[in-house]
Order: C-alpha cells, then structure tokens, then sequence
C-alpha cells in the first residue's frame, strides 16, 4: 500500500541505519527563462541494507536523484552525504576516490572491457586503485550469481544475463556501501531481467548489501524493500513491500495527472 511521503519524515531513520541522505537537494540545467528544474528541494533518506527503487515519469528526474546521490553529477542547491560524509563539498579527485572505494555501479549498459575475461572485469576496478580483494567475500560473490564456471569466458562469449552478472559481481566484489543500479534489466529480455533482479535481491538479503535501483518497470520494482515515487523533480510518494499490480496502479495515476493537465492547462496536484 501507498502511503504519502509526508507521513514518514525523512529523519525517521537512525543515523547509524542510513547509507545516503540529501537535503534540499536541487539541480537545474541551464539558467535564467530557458531552466528546467530536475529536481526540486528532495529530502531522501536510503536506508541500509534495503532494496529501494526509484520510479516516476519519463522527465520526473529519477536518474538525476541517483547520479546526484552517487557523486556522478553536481547538485544546484542542497547537500548530499554517503554515510556520515558530505560529498557536496568534495573536490572532483575526491569523488572520484569516494566512488571508486564507497560505491558500486551496475548500468543499462554493461560497460565490459571486451579483451578481458569475466574474472579480470570483475577486479578492474580494484585492480586499478590497487586493491587486493577480500578472497572469501569475491568467492561468496561468484557463488551467490553463479559466475563459477564463466570466470574465463570473456564479454562475446557470455549471454546478455550473464554479462549483467558479471556487471552485478563488479559492483558488489570491493563491498561497497551502497550499490547504484540504473535500468539494470534494460537490455535485457525477461528470463535474464528477472535473474538479475533475483541476485540483486539476494545481494541484499544474503550479503548485506544496499542497493538503489532506478526502473520504470512495476515488476522490477516489486523486487525491493520500497518504492520512492518521483514527479516533477519531487518525491510524493513511497510504497512499502510493493507488489507489480500495486505499483503499476500506482503510476496510472501519473497518466491521469498528464491528461488532465493536457487537458485542462494545468495537473492536479498529485
């Protein structure tokens, strides 16, 4: 069931619970009459160790909450803190160490190096900070998405699905803080969409993991903890133990809303 975003005030988390917060978090691209305000003052709070998905129209700025929140763009106006650090302030080398130590990434995209075996991509990102991985925790990892025997396949010899696994295995092998995944099941078709989310879902049940995931797919969206709805640059609302049937309910409102203002010259407040 949905519940307006009012009813639960951001700071209803205990501090030492939350993996990301902002506060009166704005961006707008562009200036003066010609701006287009992507996000609109958002107070957020990403719990740890939940799922919690992103939704809201095309346009209602969910990817911009996420890069915002992630350190992969700036913000206008507000503050944004991973864990107990602000990194609004931080210089672009330090993001760059904070992202690359603190957070992992899945994309729509793959983003595998081709030349690289399923293995080798997986520690990239620790190899080139330098980083020895934790052997127990990369071998837990390898199990928990059945990556065991594809370690020396590389990308064209891989499925799309498996390539998101090994995507998957990447984000999680420095055991991040807080994982990103943006339209992680975009490319893929329904059998390898519904196993990415199901390792997702294990990512976080069985290895502790946080995972925010932005989607417009109601039946990606039942995978997690909690929905975050977007609109207009705003949250309004959020769901709880979401299902497929009450999410997508939930966005027919959202259509309702973009008739009427077709229609009327003005949306009703949603």
């Amino acid at each position: 069931m949905s519940t307006p975003v009012a009813e639960h005030p951001p700071d209803e988390v205990p501090a030492d619970g939350i993996a990301a917060r902002a506060r009166g978090l704005t961006k707008a691209y562009g200036s003066g009459e010609t701006a287009v305000l992507a996000l609109d003052a958002v107070d957020v709070e990403i719990a740890r160790g939940r799922f919690t998905a992103v939704m809201g129209p095309s346009g209602s700025g969910k990817s911009t909450l996420m890069h915002c929140l992630a350190g992969l763009d700036t913000v206008s106006a507000g503050q944004v803190w991973l864990g107990d650090t602000e990194i609004t302030g931080l210089k672009e080398r330090e993001l760059t160490r904070l992202r690359r130590d603190r957070i992992g990434f899945m994309f729509q995209s793959f983003n595998l190096i081709p030349t690289l075996n399923a293995a080798e991509n997986i520690t990239l990102p620790m190899d080139i900070a330098g980083k020895k991985p934790d052997e127990k925790w990369l071998d837990q990892v390898i199990d928990t998405l059945g990556l065991r025997g594809r370690l020396k396949h590389r990308p064209a010899q891989l499925s799309g699905g498996q390539q998101q696994r090994v995507a998957c295995a990447r984000a999680l092998a420095s055991r991040p803080e807080l994982i990103f995944a943006d339209e992680p099941t975009g490319n893929l078709d329904s059998r390898a969409g519904l196993e990415v989310l199901g390792f997702l879902r294990d990512a976080v049940d069985e290895l502790g993991q946080t995972v925010v995931m932005v989607t417009h797919d109601p039946g990606a969206a039942a995978h997690s903890d909690l929905v975050l709805f977007l609109a207009d640059g705003r949250i309004v609302d959020r769901m709880e133990r979401p299902t497929a049937q009450a999410v997508l309910e939930r966005m027919k409102r959202f259509d309702v809303t973009r008739t009427q203002a077709d229609g009327d010259g003005a949306a009703e407040e949603v």
